[in-house]
């Protein structure tokens, strides 16, 4: 059965996504609500998007909730993506805070990789911050916290398991970590028990309260303000600001500004990649 999104239950259900999990559906882009979720208009005998959201708008069964959620969410990623933020983390940021673990100005570092996806954006900071272990004998591994999460069960799950193929594995991946912190088993590629350590993943929803995740010196949201609506881009970017420590830094993806959003942070610029400071 062909189930096509009529303009009046577009209104609708768009609303009703952007409850669940902040996504905004440019008003052009109806197309994506029509593919995503007509399998499971179809599988829930609805005859029309319209009964769908009547059914279950005011009941909608936590199984079904996920999928919907799964199927609106982006999941595209790969590894150490744009460059800019992970040479900006191993050439800037690292060093600042090496030092001051070296004098005693500094105990731990904490990152929030708020929007994780599969895992490849923490693993890829575990793995640099394992390199810096290396070099750095005042750096320990429990001196770091990793959070990543994600609203996604499907793509927690992913990154729960360390497990990748071929290609995904290929992408972004330079050579000589895949050979140190990666096993070949079974067509799949593992991440080393050493990097999965450093990160926690956790289920988590960028709409609720951050009261009970502490406090970070960088949070990563990357490529995924950009589908929100203007108004929950101030209210993130102001409950970011909140939990940075003095001088936390933010990340955004590349094509992202905070400028029309937000005026706590100042903006910096290392090896043309941008990187934002929190004002305290």
């Amino acid at each position: 059965m062909d189930i096509k999104l009529q303009a009046d239950e577009f209104a609708l259900i768009r609303r009703w996504v952007e409850e669940i999990c902040g996504i905004s559906v440019d008003d052009r882009k109806a197309y994506l609500i029509e593919n995503r979720l007509a399998g499971l208009v179809a599988e829930n005998r609805c005859a029309s998007f319209g009964e769908f959201y009547q059914k279950f708008k005011n009941s909608c069964p936590p199984a079904l909730r996920e999928r919907i959620i799964d199927q609106m969410t982006t999941n595209e990623t790969l590894w150490f993506r744009d460059t800019h933020p992970f040479t900006i983390f191993r050439e800037i940021l690292l060093p600042s805070y090496c030092q001051e673990i070296a004098a005693g100005a500094r105990r731990s570092i904490r990152v929030w990789s708020s929007a994780c996806s599969t895992g490849q954006e923490p693993y890829s900071l575990a793995m640099l911050l394992l390199e810096a272990m290396r070099n750095n004998n005042q750096l320990k591994r429990g001196m770091i916290d990793i959070l990543a999460s994600d609203i996604s069960d499907s793509a927690l799950a992913q990154a729960r398991s360390g497990c990748y193929d071929k290609i995904a594995v290929n992408r972004g991946l330079p050579p000589e970590y895949r050979s140190r912190y990666f096993s070949d088993e079974k067509r799949l590629w593992h991440v080393a028990p050493e990097v999965k350590e450093l990160v926690r993943f956790e289920k988590f929803n960028l709409q609720d309260s951050f009261a009970r995740l502490g406090s970070f010196d960088i949070i990563f949201c990357r490529n995924v303000a950009i589908y929100f609506a203007e108004k929950f881009k101030r209210e993130l970017f102001a409950k970011y600001a909140r939990i940075l420590n003095r001088a936390g830094i933010l990340f955004l993806g590349s094509s992202e500004s905070i400028s029309l959003y937000s005026n706590e942070y100042d903006m910096l610029e290392h090896n043309k990649g941008i990187y934002y400071r929190v004002r305290k």
